[in-house]
């Protein structure tokens, strides 16, 4: 209602603004034309109930642009005015914090949106979403994400003592490493690993447990985001190699012992080496972080933990 209220105090402006007297006929017809195409598409913004969102339990508003309906040809300066008006609202109601998410179709919006005092927050693919803090000192919004997770799956063949290795084609040293690569979005760890495997290496495999998790900052490639890469163990459900050749150099199955001895490896993939060593001469449940799905207590959702198994009184 806020936004009909306000297309209704903009026309008389517009109209004077674009049909102002004048003596010259061109110029006539011109304005004319521009008065009738603005109240043409002010027309269309009224109707599609621009500017509603979604309230979050924060107090924050979410604004999805492809969601209003708005004119494919909107003016900056338009949107701005409805923007500026939704603010007006927002505030008076308390609200804390906007969303505004707008498609790549719609940049000019995005250009109208920074004159209020919205930054980027993030984007993705074919949309950007821009934050306002509208809340008392200064915002609280959170950051968008500062981590890329990479994920390696050892698929450990325990008969033989065997471990499933490649080394990269892409990297300057032919180093044996356990495959594996960057984890969807929405995809659970142990997923990424065994999907991982399967695209390189061609053997299929089943998750375990998570053996390890390393931290690092300023990683190459990841635009400025921190890494964290995590290496899981994997059993194997077949044996034959058909590895990627676009990806891998070589494949092989190799031994656990010679894989912690060799100086054509990382230390990492080392360190690991000899604490499946461990696992298979003591029991895996002497290094395993097996995974438990647990229920959210807000969201009702379900999330998957990670830790050393705890005996069956103790888990209640």
């Amino acid at each position: 209602m806020a936004a009909r209220g306000f297309v209704g105090r903009l026309l008389p402006l517009m109209r004077g603004r674009f049909c102002s007297r004048t003596s010259c006929p061109a110029r006539s017809a011109v304005r004319a034309f521009s008065c009738t195409a603005s109240r043409s598409q002010l027309h269309r913004v009224e109707g599609a109930g621009a500017l509603t969102g979604k309230v979050d339990r924060f107090g924050g508003v979410t604004v999805n642009l492809d969601d209003l309906g708005l004119p494919a040809d909107i003016s900056e300066s338009l949107f701005s005015r409805l923007l500026q008006d939704s603010l007006v609202q927002w505030k008076a109601e308390g609200k804390v914090a906007v969303w505004l998410r707008v498609p790549i179709s719609l940049s000019r919006c995005a250009a109208a949106a920074s004159t209020h005092g919205f930054t980027f927050h993030h984007a993705r693919h074919d949309h950007a979403v821009l934050a306002l803090w509208l809340g008392e000192g200064e915002s609280r919004l959170p950051g968008f994400a500062t981590h890329q997770v990479g994920v390696a799956g050892a698929v450990v063949d325990e008969s033989n003592g065997k471990v499933l290795v490649v080394q990269d084609r892409n990297k300057t040293k032919n180093a044996w490493k356990f495959p594996g690569g960057l984890s969807d979005p929405g995809e659970n760890i142990g997923a990424t690993a065994v999907r991982e495997v399967f695209e390189e290496t061609g053997v299929r495999s089943e998750f375990r447990s998570l053996l390890s998790i390393r931290q690092q900052h300023n990683h190459p490639g990841a635009f400025g985001m921190s890494d964290m890469y995590i290496i899981c163990r994997l059993s194997p459900l077949t044996y034959d190699i058909n590895f990627c050749t676009q990806e891998c150099l070589r494949c092989e199955w190799l031994d656990l012992t010679e894989l912690a001895k060799t100086k054509e490896t990382t230390p990492i993939t080392s360190r690991i080496a000899r604490l499946l060593l461990r696992g298979l001469e003591l029991g895996f449940d002497n290094i395993d972080l097996t995974m438990e799905e647990l229920p959210a207590v807000y969201s009702g959702m379900f999330y998957q933990l990670y830790h050393r198994q705890l005996p069956p009184t103790l888990k209640s």
